[in-house]
């Protein structure tokens, strides 16, 4: 039979991982809920076992708490952990670093957000934390009403930021239901200890053969319609009551609902909503502008550069001054000198009214800018930022800026750049797969120059590494991110720039990523129109006396420069290698050409070579959850027959049981003690002949034959005297037999009694007995429903 505290300690699981679904629209993966549900499960048998022990209740949840840790560690930062499992000052760090990083993303990403290994800790993490504190304040210290309150906290932040208002209702009645499920546990538990209940006799029933202890007490029946007020209560009252706005940003424009800087929001991170614009169902114009170049196709509108690399996500850096107001003329680009050929050009630009970002697009590099309202300059990435109050909604401006065109052998023969500028565009973090390096490495072999290692980079990605450009994927951040595209080779502009640009930092070659829009569409009047499709991110690499100039390693996106595109221009840059990553050539009709006309590329026409379909699977998560449950199984088997037998001699010894049970648990004690320790129990004996054998065969000095023999007395006693005696307490004699027996063995004899110990037989006995009764009841239950379905 359950108990009650077993029935709350299920419940209350259950009712956790309920309301934990309402986290699921909020991301794009469910592996994490696998993930989640390994935790609350663990969690919740250790808080069992703790509470079987009779330990001190914030002892309890301390355990508690410690495995959660345990999991944790094992499942985000086993690198720096011990035996990958037990936590270490280093693997303590990488979790809180993982914790930063996921606070962030969740920050930076519009809903549904990719789940990066940050923002999987905090779901992870967070549930489990919600677990243990509902565990502990409904069954530790029996209060499931209160249980309540975590689990509010996490449907409160679940209910805040998710979008879909046509499916709230659901996670709403799960998390309800896990709640009621909870209540009910819990009266089922205080009306057993009350007492039994007994139902009218056979017959009395409402139905022919209706059997005992089947009717609905009054009680129950009042619990049933309390339980139903309440829900209907908890939909309407909801319904009333005003919601908080969508995002995980907020701030959403009369153009967006994400926040996302490309469709309207305004948002803490340009990229955030850049692959839903790419597939939005309707290309709805940003900019228009007019332009005097001539070279339409290399005018890229550049919004911000994130030149900050923490193995999680790019950034931008958080360094730099801001001028206040726009200077003119703007400081001269970095790196740029006299040496490069350079056309000035000049770009009126007029933004949509619901187009609402704190970032001016612009071409790069800008030389001046003019443009009403409160804005700043940033002089480390030549951008201008919008204050306040100000954002681009309805902005008009003109832009006076630079075509750099510096040729192929200008770029191959440029000097050393400056090593602060180097050390500060070429870090990358020790997180980082070898493989990034590794690959970098194997496509470059034979440059002689970092401007050749940046063509065979480009070129792998946009025609002979066979990728294929596809925003069907999963957006991702970080080491695992880079990972799985290089494996699956296919992802959207975003996973190629940020994958070539750390890759050309583990070359020594500075590197940040540009984010912008495409030149657009051209219109009959001369004007260009720029929609959410030709939102793209691209690579800029530095390079002495050009500064920092644009690669295009996308395929089917934009276009290639001139200094990148021709090989033949660059004297001495080789072939793509036969061997290594870059060896399989693309096969005719598998790639597209690295130029696409504009008005297909608004289309999408350039993607009819493209496969389509989900990218980045959950496979790492899923060995990483494996390989955790199995270092917990193993873990488990070492340790809870440990545990459990400890327990079971904690209870049997302590002093608060009647006189006759307390003598019994002690000889049970000391016949599982000398069992244990290699003194198998015979059933025929008596409690005299049994100690006589253990005090012979174990070798028992006098003080604790002696003890062996007083507690066969007492039991003795306890089962034969027409009136036992009160007997005195013989936990120390036990004790005493125990290290006596222990003293006279090996030390693999004790510890396999600690670890396996021999009388946990006793347990697999009370299973077999509880399915016996279990199944006999189900055969007891089947006759009672054939002989009513025969009465009827």
């Amino acid at each position: 039979m359950i108990s009650g505290r077993t029935r709350l300690t299920v419940y209350s699981a259950v009712a956790t991982l309920l309301v934990a679904c309402s986290l699921l629209p909020l991301v794009e993966g469910k592996a994490w809920l696998v993930q989640a549900t390994l935790l609350v499960a663990v969690q919740a048998l250790a808080g069992a076992l703790a509470r079987r022990m009779s330990l001190p209740r914030p002892v309890i949840v301390a355990a508690q708490f410690v495995v959660v840790l345990v999991l944790l560690t094992a499942l985000f930062a086993p690198g720096g952990a011990l035996l990958g499992v037990v936590p270490s000052p280093s693997s303590l760090s990488g979790l809180s670093r993982l914790l930063s990083s996921g606070v962030r993303d969740v920050v930076e990403f519009a809903i549904p957000a990719p789940v990066t290994d940050g923002i999987a800790l905090l779901l992870v993490g967070g549930v489990a934390v919600v677990a243990v504190l509902a565990d502990a304040t409904a069954v530790t210290y029996r209060s499931a009403a209160s249980a309540g309150l975590p689990m509010l906290a996490l449907y409160s932040v679940a209910s805040g930021l998710a979008k879909e208002e046509e499916t709230r209702w659901l996670w709403f009645l799960l998390a309800a239901a896990g709640y009621l499920l909870l209540l009910l546990a819990s009266g089922q538990d205080r009306l057993a200890r009350w007492g039994k209940v007994f139902a009218p006799a056979r017959g009395n029933g409402p139905y022919p053969g209706f059997p005992p202890g089947r009717r609905r007490s009054a009680t129950t029946r009042a619990g049933h319609r309390i339980g139903v007020v309440v829900l209907g209560v908890a939909l309407i009252i909801p319904a009333a009551l005003p919601s908080l706005e969508p995002g995980l940003v907020g701030g959403g424009g009369a153009g967006g609902a994400d926040g996302g800087v490309f469709d309207g929001g305004v948002a803490v991170q340009p990229w955030v909503s850049l692959q839903d614009s790419l597939k939005t169902p309707v290309d709805r114009e940003v900019l228009r502008y007019r332009t005097d170049s001539d070279q339409t196709s290399d005018l890229y509108l550049r919004i911000v550069a994130l030149d900050e690399f923490d193995g999680v996500t790019w950034r931008p850096s958080r360094t730099g001054a801001h001028t206040s107001g726009i200077p003119d003329p703007l400081p001269q680009p970095a790196g740029l000198t006299g040496a490069t050929p350079v056309t000035q050009i000049t770009t009126t630009v007029s933004a949509a009214g619901w187009y609402r970002q704190k970032w001016l697009p612009m071409p790069y590099p800008a030389i001046s800018v003019r443009v009403d309202g409160a804005w700043s300059f940033k002089a480390a990435d030549q951008t201008v930022v919008a204050g306040p109050e100000q954002t681009t909604s309805g902005a008009e401006y003109q832009v006076t800026s630079l075509l750099v065109e510096p040729t192929a052998r200008q770029l191959a023969e440029a000097p050393a750049a400056d090593q602060r500028l180097v050390r500060q565009y070429t870090r990358v973090p020790e997180s980082l797969p070898d493989v990034v390096a590794d690959t970098a490495l194997d496509v470059t072999r034979g440059a002689d120059s970092q401007y050749q290692r940046a063509v065979l980079l480009q070129d792998w990605f946009a025609s002979s590494g066979e990728f294929r450009y596809s925003t069907d994927v999963q957006v991702g951040t970080g080491p695992s991110a880079i990972t799985r595209f290089l494996k699956d080779k296919e992802g959207f502009c975003v996973h190629f720039a940020f994958t070539m640009a750390a890759m050309a930092r583990t070359l020594g070659i500075p590197a940040r990523v540009a984010v912008g829009f495409v030149p657009g569409t051209p219109n009959p009047n001369g004007t260009w129109s720029v929609g959410l499709k030709d939102a793209h991110a691209w690579p800029e690499l530095y390079f002495e006396g050009a500064g920092w100039i644009r690669f295009e390693p996308t395929p089917t996106r934009g276009s290639t420069p001139d200094y990148a595109i021709d090989r033949a221009r660059a004297p001495g840059v080789p072939e793509p290698s036969r061997s290594g990553p870059g060896t399989a050539l693309p096969t005719p009709g598998e790639s597209q050409p690295a130029t696409c006309d504009p008005a297909a590329r608004r289309g999408d026409d350039c993607d009819q070579g493209k496969e389509t379909g989900g990218g980045g699977s959950g496979g790492d998560g899923f060995r990483r959850t494996l390989v955790a449950g199995g270092a917990l199984v193993l873990l488990a088997a070492l340790i809870v027959p440990a545990l459990g037998r400890a327990g079971a001699r904690r209870r049997r010894l302590r002093g608060d049981a009647p006189a006759t049970a307390r003598t019994l648990a002690a000889w049970r004690e000391m016949i599982d003690s000398a069992w244990d320790l290699g003194l198998a129990p015979h059933a025929q004996e008596t409690p005299r002949q049994a100690a006589a054998r253990i005090v012979r065969d174990g070798g028992l000095p006098e003080p604790a034959a002696r003890s062996a023999q007083r507690v066969a007395a007492a039991v003795e006693e306890v089962l034969y005297a027409a009136h036992p005696p009160a007997t005195l307490p013989l936990a120390d004699d036990v004790r005493r037999v125990r290290a006596a027996l222990a003293a006279g063995t090996t030390r693999r004899v004790r510890l396999r009694a600690t670890l396996l110990p021999a009388s946990g037989a006793r347990v697999a006995w009370r299973v077999a007995a509880f399915r016996g009764r279990w199944a006999a009841r189900l055969r007891s239950g089947l006759a009672w429903s054939r002989r009513a379905r025969a009465a009827r």
